[in-house]
């Protein structure tokens, strides 16, 4: 029956069906399908959906309809378990309510200047979007009033249970007027919050959205067997065989996050981690460059990829099986999406134990076994490229002036073959497959191996286990915690003895491979420089690609790293006396006297 309904038989307003058309939505999903009504007629709701099913929409057109534009006052109040998905709330919002004149909203959450936010809210904000925290200590410090709320909504309330959020949850819900709407929309309906439903809602409808409804035909699920020490290995094969641009990676702890991001630097790939020790700045910046395709792989835990809303991610890859169930279909659910095709790919070790099947009974999908590509077959499929983007290129036509190349040198005596094979080299490197066929599976291993036990922790039911990043990571000031540690703000250690051999640089060779120059920086491991770091440093000040740095050794003094012979001299002159983590730099060709 939904199928059938349009946006336009919602009796919605005109500047909200003028904004909806702008976003390019005509027909409401289940969800807000069968939200809108009673919302729209002043019921309490209870909305049971999974991430992409379109709840930021079901919830946000009733409350920007039942705004009195016209009055300053905060009207409607929206509450997220995190910063980022408050802050994709909140645009969302923005853009719903573009073409209602007066309309303002405002998001509040820790990690941000709380002067700022005080500012937007004497300007007034008729909806405001906040992470628990934050709003207490805007309500203890009487920056914000709400005393003319009309609804109040929480988003993802399963999960602001989970962090250690519902004495702020409750102690908001009891300061707003009596006369209201509350709307719960829950992933999943825990017995904690169906007591909150209990003591404030008023005969709340009930909107279930099945797990066959939000089941994403478009996304490709498939799992691999491997050792916890084959990961990364399995992780580059599956990127360069399917030639992905725009990937998200999750890790079940911070620690983790970092380790593979460092990694995945190491290999020549442009990735960026985000988690919870992190600085709100830090992680605006992360998923701004995310957004821009200006970073290819985000690497993120659970917690902190909440609110995440880009809907170009070719892949997800569950670099640890999650600890909960219900991770899984929230991880999932950011590819596929605006009807594009998706991959989910899932790296299983033998510790995982059962953990397939649990996930495969509580979505009610199935997921493939597949095995990862051999050497052969990532080199035959770099070659058709590459055979592809040739052909393209001819087709193209207008090669005159580069034919008239061509004829000249074949008249110095070169063959035409040797001529492009050459032209073939220059720009696409080496066709040899970087890869060597290896043992992935744990076969020949005993059970039980040390470098598995990390992997897994067991004991599943309906809830795996609990992530690290599960504390209360929006509570600052007192509750949200602005002060979040920045591990780039650390001091250098002095003292440390140089165990490198300092000295020696003058006199070791420059290691360059084919078509690199390798670069000598005089920081390292003494001043926690890694390999994110540099790469960062040379991207970001450069604005050379962090897929085309090559290998870096990290010292305790100093570091070598390979860039592009084009572009050495470039890079040594932008990057002398620049900084990298605030430390000044000096940069020179390795072995130059």
């Amino acid at each position: 029956m939904t199928a059938e309904i349009m946006f336009a038989d919602l009796s919605l307003s005109e500047e909200v069906l003028n904004a909806l058309t702008e976003m390019g939505f005509e027909k409401p999903s289940p969800i807000q399908a069968e939200s809108i009504p009673p919302l729209l007629a002043g019921r309490d709701i209870i909305g049971q959906a999974q991430t992409g099913t379109g709840k930021t929409a079901a919830f946000g057109i009733p409350a920007i309809e039942m705004i009195d534009a016209k009055s300053k006052a905060t009207q409607a109040i929206i509450l997220c378990p995190t910063r980022e998905l408050a802050v994709q709330v909140s645009e969302e919002i923005k853009k719903l309510g573009k073409f209602k004149r007066g309309l303002r909203t405002l998001a509040v959450y820790g990690g941000e200047s709380i002067e700022r936010q005080i500012r937007g809210l004497d300007a007034g904000a008729q909806i405001i979007v906040g992470t628990p925290g934050r709003v207490i200590d805007h309500l203890d410090r009487g920056t914000m009033k709400l005393d003319q709320v009309k609804m109040i909504i929480l988003d993802e309330a399963d999960e602001m249970l989970n962090m250690g959020f519902v004495e702020d949850i409750e102690l908001i819900l009891k300061k707003l007027p009596e006369e209201r709407q509350s709307v719960f929309f829950s992933a999943t309906m825990p017995r904690q919050i169906l007591d909150l439903t209990r003591r404030f809602q008023k005969d709340p409808v009930i909107v279930k959205i099945t797990r066959s409804e939000v089941s994403n035909p478009n996304i490709k699920q498939q799992y691999f067997e491997v050792r916890s020490d084959m990961k990364v290995e399995a992780m580059s094969r599956l990127i360069d065989i399917n030639n992905l641009k725009l990937m998200l990676a999750f890790c079940n702890t911070k620690k983790k996050v970092d380790e593979l991001v460092e990694e995945l630097l190491g290999r020549g790939y442009s990735a960026e981690g985000l988690h919870g020790d992190m600085r709100q700045s830090q992680r605006n910046i992360v998923m701004s460059k995310f957004k821009n395709g200006l970073v290819n792989i985000l690497v993120a835990t659970d917690v902190a990829a909440r609110g995440i809303d880009v809907d170009s991610v070719e892949a997800v890859f569950n670099y640890d099986v999650p600890q909960d169930l219900e991770y899984y279909v929230h991880r999932i659910g950011r590819t596929g999406r605006a009807g594009k095709f998706g991959s989910s790919f899932t790296f299983v070790t033998r510790r995982d134990g059962g953990a397939i099947r649990e996930i495969e009974r509580y979505t009610k999908s199935v997921i493939e076994r597949a095995e990862l590509p051999a050497a052969g077959q990532l080199a035959e499929a770099k070659l058709n490229r590459l055979a592809e983007s040739l052909t393209t290129e001819i087709e193209k036509g207008a090669l005159e002036s580069y034919e008239a190349i061509v004829a000249s040198l074949v008249e110095k005596g070169l063959s035409p073959e040797a001529i492009a094979a050459a032209a073939i080299r220059l720009n696409f490197g080496p066709l040899e497959s970087k890869y060597k066929d290896v043992e992935f599976g744990d076969r020949k291993r005993p059970a039980g191996d040390r470098n598995d036990r990390s992997d897994s922790r067991g004991g599943r039911e309906n809830r795996i286990g609990r992530s690290e990043d599960r504390g209360r990571d929006d509570r600052g000031s007192s509750r949200d915690r602005d002060s979040f540690r920045d591990r780039s703000d650390r001091p250098a250690r002095s003292g440390d003895r140089d165990r490198d051999g300092d000295s020696e640089r003058r006199e070791r060779p420059a290691r360059s491979s084919e078509g690199t120059t390798r670069l000598f920086i005089n920081v390292g491991k003494s001043q926690n420089v890694r390999p994110g770091d540099i790469v960062g440093a040379i991207a970001g000040e450069t604005g050379l690609k962090g897929s085309s740095i090559g290998q870096i050794d990290i010292f305790d003094r100093y570091t070598f790293v390979n860039v592009p012979n084009e572009k050495a001299q470039d890079v040594i002159k932008i990057m002398n006396n620049n900084t990298i983590k605030g430390l000044q730099i000096s940069v020179e060709v390795a072995g130059a006297k």
